[in-house]
């Protein structure tokens, strides 16, 4: 069976953790250099945001690349005003899950529900956004069913569209719900840095 390797590449990658602000943080350090830094809600255990980061060509450390929670904004921390920045009106995609499903949203989208349609491409393993008027159109792909090597299923995609912004809706698989059920029992085990929750233990 598939689902463990990449639990199991989770459990022999190096962790750190840093409970702050409600929120437990997880850093990994993977045997080929690769790094992913995650945030959960310590009362629910939802994951909040999943980063990745990666040496560049030269061997210096890359940039974070999102791939769950808010967009970084490529101006933040910079000081040049006389960058170009993308327009407020653009749509903006993002990922942000609930502990049953996977789920984006694209936001500035003033178009009315009919317009939209989203499918499921099975051979390219990903999901397509397309709308009748063709202002819109986006692939993506969900990570997780392609780490844990599972289909991709038509029936567990839907959406929904609600104050410009379209909602799309993936119900995880119950392997997934496993998988993230025994890892969250496993980061509990972590010792917890700059914390007063004293009964976590060291794995």
């Amino acid at each position: 069976m598939a689902v463990p390797s990449w639990l199991d590449r989770l459990r022999a990658a190096r962790k750190t953790a840093l409970v702050q602000d409600g929120k437990r943080k997880i850093h990994y350090l993977f045997e080929d250099g690769k790094e992913m830094a995650e945030e959960y809600d310590i009362k629910t255990g939802q994951l909040m945001s999943r980063k990745w980061r990666e040496k560049n060509t030269l061997g210096g450390t890359g940039k974070w690349q999102v791939e769950v929670g808010e967009p970084t904004s490529p101006l933040l921390g910079a000081l040049e005003s006389e960058l170009i920045t993308e327009s407020s009106s653009n749509p903006v995609f993002m990922r942000k899950d609930t502990l049953s499903s996977f789920q984006w949203r694209i936001r500035n989208l003033p178009y009315p529900k009919e317009v939209y349609s989203v499918s499921v491409e099975e051979e390219q393993r990903c999901c397509v956004i397309r709308t009748t008027n063709k202002k819109y159109y986006k692939k993506f792909s969900i990570p997780d069913l392609d780490r844990y090597h599972l289909p991709l299923d038509a029936a567990a995609l839907s959406f929904t569209y609600a104050n410009n912004t379209l909602i799309i809706t993936y119900q995880k698989p119950k392997e997934i719900l496993a998988a993230e059920e025994q890892l969250q029992k496993e980061l509990k085990k972590i010792k917890v840095a700059n914390s007063g929750d004293g009964d976590c233990k060291t794995q």
